[in-house]
């Protein structure tokens, strides 16, 4: 198949599902934008923070993006691009679109409450703090699975020969292993990723202190971004995984007491330009390749190979590709930090429906770079492993697929493609990492207010609760492989997208508003992700007894079942009950 089929079929296809279904849902929603925001009646300028739409579109992008539209559908990839490719785009339309709409304009109703918080309302004391445990597990798995996997590709090194450069006739640094030069790729990112860091505190002052012009803020973040990129082609900076896990953790611990203004959102903000940047050059790569004719290499139904190296399509596909068609994380972002930021009602649209869409945009890039773009072999060698001692990186993968994609299409090197895939990536890896556990910060907050009357004073203190996150973050991420944590990370972050759109669902029966757009794809979800963590159980944890996962997946599983009854029950009983019966009720519990 010409690589520029299916792009020429998703892009139509997302500007109308944005046109016609997201207007649909914010006319259902009674999206007002006469009605003030929780940014504005509640600022106190640490993190509620009223925001240019461009600057909060940016932050929510570049958080909910993170690793995954590029990793999931990296690795789903072993099923073939046609399965992978319809779930991206029926998923992200249908589902992750509506997940990430709806979940922002509730918390936003509800004055930027978490969905935890959410569900405190909905579905009473007992689902709350069954939903927050569950959220807590989900995102400890979040951040262990991006620490090693940061870790890993932060140290990705090619061999010369592969980006097509000879030893001593380029600018990348070179190392030497066993008589093979390899070119330093990780440090480029590394110190890309240490410059943008250094200077966000500037630019946060510049954008939220200074309230310069967003134009000249964006020129700013661009040239701040280029900087980071030439500096690190000089002077890559390239330390051990296990060093760089320890350091990263160091990191994610200050930056979760940080204010969003002086570390979030700036980086974020810069970050955003390098992807959206990517994403401009991925869909010119693929147009480009298919005026000149170039085909899709992988195949495009790979399910014998794909079951036996990545479980059966139903439900493994579906929790691979964990960010480009849905994730529950989004809900965590939306009702975390953006929530808190939006200054108008009629943003919600844009930042909730739309940047989803983006997202899915991207991983249907990454699906036709990499089918198009990395000989198929060499896709396999490299994100499963047949080597003992050699980790799945799929980040390489990736970023081996612009570089080989850009080359045969529009003439770039080889070398300054693949510097460019890695540097799409990390940074986001990054800012997932800082964002999940300042989130989990926030989570065990709420956990401990709710267990305890008056929490003991170490209980509110945020360096204990970001150290909790920190901990448990650096010990899942140091003994287990990606392999191994990614597939529960999926069916967890999708359960919570289920549980998540449960909870709207049940907020929007307590309005009388019609609820089937959050309800069909909530049970869908529910019944896929519960049958891959009970496969994932008996087939790999069990097995290969890995107590730590094993615990981890009976928790998750009846964690999630407990919140679907109580969903269930309660969605079934406002259905019947007046208005105004929910808000009642939460009181009246409470109390």
């Amino acid at each position: 198949m010409n690589i520029a089929i299916l792009m020429l079929i998703t892009i139509p296809v997302f500007w109308l599902a944005y046109r016609n279904y997201g207007k649909y849902l914010e006319k259902v929603l009674g999206v007002d934008d006469s009605r003030q925001t929780p940014a504005v009646t509640m600022r106190d300028d640490f993190d509620y923070v009223p925001t240019k739409t461009g600057v909060v579109f940016s932050h929510h992008f570049s958080a909910i993006a993170g690793a995954g539209p590029i990793i999931g559908p990296t690795v789903a990839l072993i099923f073939g691009y046609i399965p992978v490719w319809l779930w991206v785009v029926l998923g992200g339309v249908f589902i992750g679109a509506v997940h990430d709409f709806t979940a922002l304009f509730v918390s936003i109703r509800e004055k930027g409450k978490s969905m935890a918080e959410v569900a405190n309302t909905t579905l009473g004391r007992t689902g709350f703090l069954l939903f927050i445990s569950f959220t807590i597990a989900l995102l400890i798995l979040v951040t262990s699975s991006f620490l090693q996997l940061t870790a890993t590709s932060l140290g990705s090194i090619v061999p010369l020969k592969d980006l097509g450069l000879e030893a001593g006739k380029t600018a990348l640094h070179v190392v030497d292993r066993g008589g093979v030069p390899y070119a330093q790729l990780g440090g480029i990112a590394s110190m890309s990723v240490i410059v943008l860091t250094l200077f966000a505190p500037l630019l946060g002052w510049l954008l939220f202190k200074k309230n310069i012009n967003i134009i000249l803020g964006s020129i700013l973040a661009i040239v701040i971004g280029a900087f980071s990129i030439g500096l690190g082609i000089y002077f890559p900076v390239t330390l051990k995984p296990e060093l760089w896990m320890i350091l990263l953790s160091i990191y994610t611990l200050l930056a979760a007491g940080i204010p969003v203004w002086a570390l979030l959102q700036p980086r974020d903000f810069v970050n955003s330009f390098i992807l959206y940047i990517g994403i401009v050059g991925l869909i010119v790569g693929i147009f480009g390749g298919g005026l000149l004719g170039i085909k899709l290499a992988a195949p495009a139904f790979n399910l014998a190979e794909g079951t036996k190296i990545g479980g059966a399509i139903w439900p493994f596909l579906f929790i691979t590709v964990a960010c480009g068609a849905i994730s529950g994380f989004h809900a965590l972002v939306a009702g975390g930090t953006v929530s808190k930021q939006v200054s108008r009602e009629r943003d919600i649209r844009p930042i909730g429906y739309g940047a989803m869409l983006v997202e899915s945009l991207l991983a249907a890039g990454v699906i036709m770079a990499i089918a198009g773009g990395l000989n198929y072999e060499t896709y396999r060698n490299i994100v499963f492993p047949t080597v003992a001692g050699v980790k799945s990186n799929p980040v390489l993968a990736f970023s081996l697929a612009v570089g080989g994609l850009l080359k045969k299409s529009i003439g770039i090197p080889v070398s300054a493609g693949t510097v460019f895939g890695i540097l799409m990536v990390e940074g986001f890896v990054v800012t997932t990492l800082d964002a999940a556990v300042r989130l989990n910060r926030y989570l065990f907050e709420e956990l401990w207010s709710v267990l305890f009357k008056n929490p003991p004073k170490i209980l509110k203190s945020y360096l204990f609760n970001a150290g909790l996150a920190v901990a448990l973050m650096l010990y899942f991420g140091w003994n287990n492989l990606f392999t191994l944590i990614w597939p529960i990370f999926g069916s967890a972050n999708q359960l919570l997208a289920a549980l998540s759109l449960i909870a709207v669902s049940a907020w929007l029966a307590s309005k009388k508003k019609p609820a089937w757009f959050t309800i069909i794809p909530a049970i869908f979800m529910m019944v896929t992700t519960l049958w891959s963590l009970f496969t994932l159980l008996f087939t790999k944890y069990l097995p290969l007894k890995n107590i730590p996962l094993t615990v981890t997946d009976i928790v998750l599983i009846f964690l999630g079942i407990g919140v679907i009854f109580m969903g269930i029950s309660k969605l079934l009983a406002l259905r019947k009950a007046p208005a105004g019966t929910l808000e009642a009720a939460a009181t009246s519990e409470k109390n």
